[in-house]
């Protein structure tokens, strides 16, 4: 997702690191509390937007505050999203082993 990220830089010659990586902390706290709502029933879906777009912005912050390069990160995502796919694959394989040795048995 894109953003100005001047006026994230901005906001953190303002406010100061110190305190926006704290404000990313409370932001990544409000979206676990928005998401333990959602999974209660409660219609939240506003809120839950809200706390991810907090969220998203917190993720810049930290970029800019610790010097994060993006293809790091991405290198990070790409590793993570490979290695979740590929976990489910190997679970998906496995059960379709263990339905079939049933199959044999009953």
């Amino acid at each position: 997702m894109e953003m100005d990220t001047k006026k994230v830089y901005e906001t953190i010659d303002w406010y100061g690191a110190d305190y926006q990586t704290t404000v990313c902390m409370e932001e990544c706290g409000e979206l676990i509390q928005a998401i333990a709502k959602m999974k209660r029933g409660k219609n939240v879906y506003s809120n839950l937007v809200e706390e991810m777009a907090d969220v998203l912005i917190s993720i810049e912050l930290l970029k800019q505050i610790y010097h994060v390069d993006e293809n790091d990160l991405k290198g990070w995502v790409d590793f993570k999203v490979n290695r979740n796919y590929e976990k489910m694959l190997a679970a998906a394989e496995k059960m379709q082993q263990v339905k079939k040795n049933l199959e044999e048995v009953g």
